[in-house]
């Protein structure tokens, strides 16, 4: 890494530089695939409103990984068998008391990343829990590289297969329903593409970042077009140049892969909300002026003509 300031380099010298080490390439184009997967899946989980479902999965993932690790199973296993298993109890607690669902959601995802912690500390083995929160990019093995690519590939393929009955599914169930579609099925296939995402972007921004990256590319979009088709070109355009330079901001300044990437989407997110030409806070606020003096005109006239 460098310890000199990023204004001193060229141009050119700050994009070629890391080019020159393998495992920079290698970070950044598995950077840039989860970060696609991310922002397909996210445009529709801003749809539905599923941020917390996401949290939850993302946290519920901890104790499968130690568990996986522990029988020497690849880990993408472990982190998807209980995933998924959190958003199974997180029905069945639903189903079965009169709770409402963001409380049964902190109640499973907590018990489950507490026992996460448990077994890190009970079962020996050589995992950085460090690694499990935040991610570890720049040092992802070959074996989780073709996990997170499996993970990644499914869940495109049934995002693909499924994409227009996802869609109303997210929009509107009720409609979804009424003309026959299984919306327990789609419930359950969402869930199911929530879980492989978390474990295909796992080594790229950990447990703890994840859910920006589920969340963040599609509540952009969302805030820029009304259209889907344009919500995923902006979600994944602005998820995919995150992720690419995240990680050569990673590497210049020496700081966390999955924080730099984070830190940029939440940059993005902040101009879309201030910026974006109809739902942002500046268009917002002309809008309301501009209403606000047309009924001060308005009102003149009136006050005039009854004079």
């Amino acid at each position: 890494m460098n310890d000199f300031p990023i204004a001193a380099l060229p141009l050119w010298d700050w994009i070629v530089e890391p080019l020159q080490y393998g495992f920079m390439i290698q970070a950044i184009w598995v950077s840039a695939f989860v970060g696609l997967v991310c922002a397909v899946l996210s445009c529709y989980i801003t749809l539905k409103g599923w941020s917390l479902m996401g949290d939850a999965i993302s946290h519920a993932v901890v104790p499968g990984v130690v568990v996986a690790y522990a029988l020497n199973i690849p880990f993408a296993i472990g982190a998807f068998l209980f995933g998924f298993g959190a958003t199974v109890a997180i029905g069945y607690v639903k189903s079965k008391t009169r709770l409402k669902e963001d409380a049964v959601i902190g109640v499973v995802f907590t018990g489950f990343f507490a026992l996460g912690l448990v077994l890190v500390t009970k079962i020996p083995s050589n995992i950085d829990l460090f690694h499990i929160l935040f991610g570890n990019v720049l040092g992802i093995s070959r074996q989780d590289i073709i996990q997170t690519l499996i993970a990644g590939g499914i869940t495109l393929a049934l995002i693909l297969l499924r994409r227009k009955d996802l869609l109303l599914f997210c929009f509107d169930p009720n409609q979804a329903k009424a003309i026959g579609l299984n919306t327990q099925g789609m419930y359950y296939t969402l869930l199911s593409v929530l879980a492989l995402t978390i474990v295909a972007a796992l080594q790229t921004a950990g447990i703890i970042l994840v859910i920006s990256m589920l969340v963040t590319p599609g509540s952009i979009a969302y805030l820029l077009t009304d259209r889907f088709d344009r919500m995923l070109i902006i979600s994944t355009i602005a998820s995919v140049c995150s992720c690419v330079f995240g990680t050569y901001l990673s590497y210049h300044l020496d700081v966390s892969t999955g924080g730099s990437i984070v830190v940029l989407l939440t940059l993005l997110f902040i101009l879309s909300m201030v910026f974006a030409p109809k739902y942002g806070v500046l268009a917002q606020e002309f809008r309301k002026r501009s209403h606000g003096a047309f009924e001060e005109k308005h009102n003149q006239q009136v006050f005039i003509n009854k004079s």
